[in-house]
């Protein structure tokens, strides 16, 4: 049994170019986002793009892996895209190959921001079921809601660390619950940007 693919997003009443700013650009995202430590463009890509190096520091250990990104930010409809292929050959990765996309569609306040991904597990399927999808989810959630305070009130996203998830008491801490969990239509990988199908493999 296979788990789902990911889905999240997130209201944020910021301008689109803000948003845009703080997620593409490979020093800022890393600051908000709980699933990298750091990000490093290390070659650009010939249909444009750049190819990257990304870790994840842990206590004992530190994740290692490449990637690829490509983003649009000029459709017709307003809306911009993004579309990433990552991978490792870490052994202690929870994920192994993945790809997925972010999705920026204006809205009447702001921007709702929308991810959607999916890899294959790096612990085994049964494990990834049980626990690490949700787990991944739910850090990719706590994050989201970490970069949509940053983008509308401007306090810095490391003034929130995995402390403040047991602060109950503060009702500004980020919170998962913030965001929604399930696509609105179809499943979270199933309309992903053209820009995917063609991105160079990292």
């Amino acid at each position: 049994m296979r788990g789902s693919p990911i889905h999240v997003e997130i209201e944020i009443h910021s301008p689109m170019e803000r948003v845009w700013q703080l997620t593409q650009e490979p020093s800022e995202h890393p600051r908000w986002d709980l699933r990298f430590s750091s990000i490093t463009p290390t070659e650009a890509l010939s249909g444009g793009g750049y190819r990257f190096r990304y870790e994840r520091r842990l206590p004992l250990h530190t994740i290692v892996g490449t990637g690829t990104s490509l983003g649009e930010r000029s459709r017709p409809d307003g809306s911009r895209t993004s579309a990433l292929r990552f991978t490792t050959s870490d052994p202690l990765s929870p994920l192994g190959d993945g790809r997925g996309y972010w999705r920026y569609v204006p809205t009447a306040t702001g921007v709702t921001f929308i991810t959607g991904y999916d890899y294959e597990p790096g612990w085994g399927t049964t494990l990834d079921v049980l626990f690490l999808r949700r787990f991944i989810g739910w850090m990719t959630a706590w994050s989201f809601d970490r970069l949509r305070i940053w983008a509308e009130t401007g306090v810095e996203p490391e003034t929130w660390t995995l402390w403040s998830v047991i602060q109950f008491w503060r009702q500004d801490r980020p919170r998962a619950a913030r965001c929604r969990r399930t696509p609105r239509h179809g499943r979270a990988m199933d309309d992903p940007p053209t820009a995917l199908a063609t991105l160079e493999a990292p």
